[in-house]
């Protein structure tokens, strides 16, 4: 097993809203810097004083040239790190676990986020735009509970044309004329090609489930559909067992895992 390294000083280089209880978060180290992350992969960010949690990188380069990180404020952690502001300093270890196989040339990659499942996915699609030569078509579905809920909104706008992108929310806002319904729903009517298609899927657990027996239904092979499982992380290591489901531990041998390898595991209840 791996061990786990003392974490690095890093410094909030900008931090702007993206919903009312979310925040992304640009860190630049403050001396040494940690080794390159891949999409998918997450850091054990610790809030001096606070404790640590792990969060997926959203952005491999940011603004200043930092690790972007999307947090929601939801325990003692996340809402630590919510509050920080420029300049302020935290930990940062990493990278740890799988991250997003886009070993798919030629091939269509159909990426599909709920809430802030998009946070782990928006490096891939950054990734795929600035090498779009290399694969077949790219879609982007997303979903969110309401339109104050989206994140990355103006960014999303811009990925349309070298993608094709959707939206839908649960319940629709003042002055929301798109899409209404859970993400699955933007399945319908899409020019999938099954044989062709990889699909990367992130966001809760029971969107997950439906939406890759969905795809498997149309025809997609079950190991081309790959899913982010973040359920009870917490040591980055597979030391302290918090996030075994089945015979994984998902700091390690995920987050991002094969639905051919989950596709029993999904159906059992999360504690």
């Amino acid at each position: 097993m791996t061990t786990m390294a003392p974490p690095l000083p890093y410094q909030v280089a900008g931090i702007w809203a993206e919903t009312g209880d979310t925040r992304s978060i640009e860190l630049v180290p403050s001396g040494r810097g940690l080794p390159p992350f891949a999409p998918g992969q997450f850091a054990m960010i610790y809030a001096f004083g606070v404790g640590e949690v792990p969060v997926s990188v959203s952005a491999l380069r940011g603004p200043q040239g930092g690790l972007v990180h999307t947090v929601r404020a939801v325990g003692a952690v996340s809402s630590a790190l919510y509050r920080l502001r420029p300049g302020d300093t935290v930990g940062l270890s990493g990278p740890y676990g799988t991250g997003w196989d886009l070993a798919a040339a030629g091939q269509d990659l159909l990426v599909i986020a709920g809430g802030i499942g998009l946070a782990p996915l928006r490096p891939v699609v950054h990734a795929v735009l600035e090498r779009r030569h290399e694969y077949g078509r790219l879609t982007v579905l997303v979903g969110a509970r309401t339109p104050a809920d989206l994140v990355y909104r103006d960014e999303i706008d811009s990925w349309r044309g070298p993608a094709h992108v959707a939206v839908t929310v649960d319940r629709p806002g003042p002055g929301r004329h798109g899409a209404v319904g859970v993400v699955t729903t933007l399945l319908n009517g899409l020019d999938l090609r099954p044989e062709r298609t990889r699909a990367l899927v992130c966001g809760p657990e029971v969107m997950m489930r439906h939406t890759a027996r969905d795809l498997v239904a149309r025809g997609v092979v079950p190991d081309r559909v790959q899913v982010s499982l973040e359920r009870n992380m917490r040591c980055a290591t597979g030391h302290c067992g918090h996030c075994q489901l089945g015979p994984l531990l998902l700091c390690r041998d995920g987050p991002v895992v094969g639905y051919d390898r989950v596709a029993h595991l999904l159906l059992v209840r999360e504690l």
